[in-house]
């Protein structure tokens, strides 16, 4: 169990280190002024109460002292004011970043772009359905892994263009310290250059409907030359003179591969038995979508249903994860649907 922590911390990035220091003289000209405060208002208590027969002032105005009490919060609000402007202006000043990375939310999952590297990926819970349904013991980072988590490199400038696909969420990693609210239609930016390597985990921080709290963020920072294997391993994939292969699965295989994809994507809504919350999220056990026709299956799951939370994922998954999640809801919780190949998938498209 994580300690109780009462106060910010000092994060990984001068960004988040400069919003710590800022924090803390903030705190301490409060705590000053407190003192002061509280100190003459409890002497004033104590040694001009009426029980020992002190007289008041008569005086109705003072200039001296109204022109004191004034003037003295002026110049503390200024003091206080130069460091904060001075923080905040850094906070805005996403200026020759090395790297852009394009952050969008959805409906409980995050997409992250890299536009230069020509890579794109959804970023999923991997919490365990066991964990989420108190089945099996919570490991120390429940709620807080992902499949893919968003990887950059160290000593670079990072930007970040925040937005959403649906509606609000807040990207929020306190260690970078960054909080970008991602609105339909805006682009918000931010930026880090994180110190040392490591792996740093944030939530959604905007209230953003029923499975809000299942929105992680996991970043992984690494050295250079490990960003750069990344960026290769990522990229491979997708050369262009690359032909792509379609493999013919057993259905142990796409039951497996279903399963996996079911509980990292679908089962957030439709439940890790199939029972769907009805009525706005239908239950897939004995339905007529998981029994019916493959191809209005393969519809709904590549291209959603308008007015509903179900997204559409041609987008999100690949060939062989549409077909394996297919088979996985065709044949599980009493179904008896069939089984479906990549290569149907890929028709499709």
């Amino acid at each position: 169990m994580q300690p109780i922590q009462f106060n910010i911390i000092p994060g990984v990035t001068p960004i988040s280190q400069d919003i710590y220091n800022l924090h803390m003289a903030i705190f301490w000209i409060c705590v000053a002024i407190a003192l002061v405060v509280f100190g003459i208002l409890i002497y004033a208590l104590i040694y001009h109460r009426k029980s020992r027969k002190h007289k008041p002032v008569p005086f109705h105005t003072n200039t001296t002292i109204e022109w004191t009490w004034t003037l003295i919060p002026l110049v503390i609000l200024i003091l206080m004011a130069i460091p904060a402007t001075l923080v905040l202006t850094r906070m805005d000043d996403e200026a020759k970043a090395d790297l852009n990375i394009k952050i969008t939310g959805y409906q409980w999952k995050w997409r992250y772009e890299y536009p230069e590297q020509n890579i794109s990926f959804f970023s999923n819970l991997s919490t365990p359905p066991e964990q989420l349904e108190g089945k099996a013991a919570k490991n120390p980072n429940y709620l807080l892994e992902v499949d893919k988590p968003l990887v950059i490199p160290i000593h670079k400038k990072i930007r970040f263009l925040v937005t959403s696909n649906d509606v609000t969420h807040s990207w929020w990693v306190p260690a970078l310290g960054i909080k970008r609210d991602a609105i339909p239609g805006f682009i918000h930016e931010a930026w880090a250059r994180v110190d040392k390597p490591g792996t740093y985990r944030g939530q959604c921080a905007q209230l953003c409907g029923k499975h809000h709290a299942f929105m992680p963020i996991v970043v992984i920072a690494k050295t250079q030359a490990d960003f750069d294997k990344w960026v290769a391993e990522q990229t491979a994939p997708q050369n262009p003179a690359a032909k792509p292969t379609l493999t013919t699965f057993t259905k142990d295989e796409l039951m497996a591969l279903g399963k996996t994809t079911y509980e990292n994507t679908c089962a957030v809504c439709h439940q890790a038995t199939g029972a769907g919350m009805p009525p706005a999220i239908p239950s897939l056990k004995g339905s007529k979508i998981a029994n019916g026709p493959v191809a209005d299956h393969i519809n709904i799951v590549m291209n959603g249903k308008p007015g509903t939370a179900m997204q559409p994922f041609k987008n999100q998954l690949s060939n062989e994860q549409i077909a394996a999640v297919i088979t996985y809801e065709r044949n599980s919780w009493g179904n008896n649907g069939g089984i479906v190949q990549p290569e149907e998938i890929q028709k499709t498209r």
